[in-house]
């Protein structure tokens, strides 16, 4: 993966997630943009209304979700994030 963008709906979400540690977001990231599908990530394919939604574990209780897309210019796959929040939050 060569990079993690991030969704326009991304922005209200980083300021909620303002009040979360940000050592846990990073950490979180940096995992994303190196291999979505690491083990302690939990990167799993939602069902239901998220159906083709990616989510990974950020923490107890923090979820990111987001997608795998293929960039536009090279081709190469990127994570979409799309959303992040507790568990309640984002389902």
């Amino acid at each position: 993966m060569s990079g993690v963008p991030a969704s326009s709906e991304l922005s209200a979400d980083w300021q909620r997630a303002g009040r979360m540690p940000s050592a846990t977001w990073e950490k979180t990231l940096q995992l994303l943009a190196e291999d979505p599908f690491q083990p302690s990530l939990r990167s799993h394919r939602l069902r239901g209304k998220l159906a083709g939604v990616w989510s990974c574990s950020a923490g107890f209780d923090l979820r990111i979700l987001f997608d795998v897309v293929a960039n536009p210019e090279t081709g190469e796959e990127e994570i979409l994030l799309l959303t992040l929040g507790t568990h309640e939050e984002v389902y």
